[in-house]
């Protein structure tokens, strides 16, 4: 194994081993790529407090996220096409997620099934919806849910229209790849990719081929996913899909107070303050610096995740002392499944776990649910003077 002393020394692995339309699949934003970009950049515009003379002894990172134990408090993010960035690429997230001691998050659009996930773990993990317009599909999709005795539902409110995301369009993004002429040419290059993708079954999206109407098989897919996206979501639909789901709801996609105060109403049991890792509204702030303003808002009655642009233990440390209960990586964790597969991800979980406790000890703190404002030197326009 190569030395992997960051996050992004699993990006350049990733980058190396994995096709290119799969890469920038992952490592991509909307439009322009600005909010893409400032979710991590923002991070660095905040420093942190070194106190000294500490009892630095007896440290733990364990905390919870919605009533469940966790060796840390971050969650692995739903990720749609994950098992085209390594073969059965969520089962071996989930698995890497569940030796860990933090909860793995499945999305709608992935390429194992619910169904696959749960047989291969033995404990609940979490199931992202995005909300189509057939309702029969949802429900049933809940109910397989349900089956599957996945924890919570995370449902995702900002793609009901998908942004422009230019290098997809651009690359002929399809799972599995149509074998264009550039595509067979990069495939080549892709040895190991290539051998785990003959190996398995898992190629199209296992939660929707066979299960929605009129979806077969991949050819037919697109042309669904296209239509469905239910633009009509609203918070009455959201307190209704509450009541369907009758278990722990969390709503990713929060980026203003007002929307966060709407989620309290319709009775979420956490927020994540996200914006889709820069996927969609390009030219909104990154999650780093609307957080303080919902937390502000909403913090003393829901619990307040974060998500969007974190790629590190120091970026997990930032957001929790900011005042979030939680945190999500998606590409970090990517980097490394694309890198290595099951062990990439848990290399990745170790690496931010180190940096977490490390920065942890050396801002002067032991726990990580005491970490506040204090360990941080914040800019005062950090929050922005926006009209």
């Amino acid at each position: 194994m190569p030395v992997i002393t960051t996050i992004d020394d699993l990006r350049r692995l990733h980058k190396r081993r994995t096709p290119k339309m799969f890469y920038d699949y992952a490592e991509s934003g909307s439009w322009t790529e600005q909010t893409f970009r400032e979710n991590t950049s923002d991070f660095d515009q905040i420093r942190l407090r070194q106190r000294v003379a500490v009892d630095m002894s007896g440290r733990t990172t364990a905390s919870q996220m919605i009533g469940q134990d966790v060796a840390m408090p971050v969650a692995l993010a739903p990720v749609g096409l994950t098992g085209m960035q390594h073969a059965d690429g969520e089962i071996k997230a989930a698995k890497a997620a569940e030796k860990f001691g933090v909860p793995f998050t499945l999305s709608t659009m992935s390429i194992c099934s619910i169904e696959d996930v749960a047989e291969h773990t033995k404990e609940p993990f979490w199931f992202q919806l995005y909300v189509m317009q057939d309702e029969e599909f949802v429900d049933n999709i809940i109910a397989r849910a349900k089956n599957a005795g996945c924890s919570a539902l995370v449902l995702t409110l900002d793609l009901q229209i998908l942004g422009q995301r230019h290098k997809d369009l651009k690359n002929g993004l399809t799972a599995p790849p149509k074998l264009t002429l550039p595509t067979m040419l990069n495939l080549a290059t892709k040895w190991r990719w290539g051998m785990g993708m003959l190996q398995t079954k898992r190629r199209q999206f296992g939660n929707i081929v066979g299960h929605a109407k009129g979806v077969g098989d991949a050819s037919s897919l697109s042309s669904w996913t296209a239509e469905q996206f239910d633009l009509r979501l609203d918070w009455d639909k959201i307190a209704k899909l509450k009541e369907k789901w009758g278990g722990k709801l969390i709503l990713k996609g929060i980026l203003d107070p007002e929307d966060a105060k709407k989620a309290v109403e319709v009775g979420a049991d956490a927020i994540i303050v996200s914006n889709h890792g820069g996927r969609q509204l390009d030219g909104a702030l990154s999650a780093i610096r609307m957080l303080p303003s919902i937390v502000a808002a909403v913090g003393d009655q829901v619990e307040v995740h974060m998500d969007s642009g974190i790629r590190s233990g120091q970026d997990v440390l930032k957001a929790l002392a900011l005042g979030a209960k939680g945190t999500y990586i998606g590409r970090a964790y990517i980097y490394g499944l694309g890198a290595m597969g099951q062990e990439g991800v848990t290399k990745a979980l170790d690496v931010i776990h180190k940096e977490l406790d490390t920065t942890m000890a050396l801002c002067g703190r032991r726990d990580v649910k005491t970490l506040d404002r204090e360990v941080l030197l914040v800019p005062e326009d950090f929050e922005g003077r926006w009209a």
